[in-house]
């Protein structure tokens, strides 16, 4: 049964990560891009050929994996974001960012293949470990790090303190000077850097699959429904809560109960709490 909270909170804690992400588009874009859980895959996948393949060190492996990470971020808010904000046209990234997801996915899937391939050990360790195995730990905290991490340069730092006032009104921001195109390829970059530093650190409970993306995705943005928007405290707290709920759904009923119960978990947050367990409501003077 400890393993099963483990693990449950391990995966948990990698779509917490995937929220996290979900969070530092938002905060400049107010886009809820699909593509979000394909950057965690691409960190995987990526991370798994340079240190297994390349046989670089995996410092190295782990950096090239976020710097593949930041290229896709900044690369979503040029193709897939920009053009549909600068038009106007509401909800239209829906359908840019879908489109990039699944083609960066596809071909992802012909060049590594479409089989989960095994993600390198990354510290000396018996594998007879349990649940002090490296491949529960990294994710957990690394998550924690992350929201630790986003919290200080939100509170702390200048640009931190130009993505929260550009969450709060990006017309005034940019009515003060503030260059909001320039800030909202940061917060790409600066998303998609964290999106493959959380698929790196999870390879090994993962896989380096191409198909992964989606199942993130989806679940990242339940977790961060649960918690929360806007709320890194709550993509934690829902990302842990749906962890474990699929990890006792799979030990109890059997894997093809997970999906269930994470939609499940959704419906009945939203309807007790629509803005999640630590979101704010938005009032809207008219």
């Amino acid at each position: 049964m400890l393993t099963v909270i483990i693990s449950g909170l391990a995966i948990g804690m990698l779509y917490a990560a995937t929220a996290l992400v979900y969070n530092v588009m938002y905060s400049t874009s107010k886009v809820l891009s699909i593509t979000t859980g394909h950057i965690a895959m691409l960190g995987g996948v990526f991370g798994a050929w340079f240190v297994a393949t390349l046989h670089l060190p995996w410092v190295l492996g782990l950096m090239g994996g976020m710097t593949v990470g930041a290229a896709f971020g900044w690369a979503t808010e040029v193709l897939a974001i920009r053009r549909v904000l600068n038009r106007g046209d509401e909800h239209l990234w829906l359908l840019s960012t879908l489109a990039l997801a699944t083609m960066v996915q596809q071909g992802v899937a012909l060049w590594w293949g479409t089989e989960p391939k095994p993600f390198p050990r990354l510290f000396t360790q018996d594998f007879g470990d349990g649940v002090l195995d490296q491949k529960y730990w990294l994710p957990i905290g690394i998550a924690a790090m992350m929201a630790i991490g986003l919290e200080i340069f939100y509170r702390r730092t200048m640009y931190g303190k130009l993505f929260l006032a550009m969450s709060e009104d990006a017309f005034a921001a940019r009515a003060r000077g503030v260059s909001t195109d320039r800030i909202r390829v940061m917060s790409y970059m600066l998303s998609g850097a964290l999106g493959g530093l959380a698929g790196f650190a999870a390879g090994q409970l993962t896989f380096a699959y191409f198909a992964l993306g989606m199942t993130l995705t989806l679940n990242g943005f339940i977790a961060l429904a649960v918690g929360g928007l806007g709320s890194n405290i709550g993509a934690l707290i829902g990302g842990a809560a749906l962890g474990l709920l699929n990890g006792f759904a799979s030990y109890w009923f059997g894997g093809e109960y997970q999906q269930t119960i994470a939609v499940g978990l959704l419906m009945v947050v939203l309807l007790l709490k629509p803005e999640g367990l630590l979101g704010s409501k938005n009032v809207r003077p008219v």
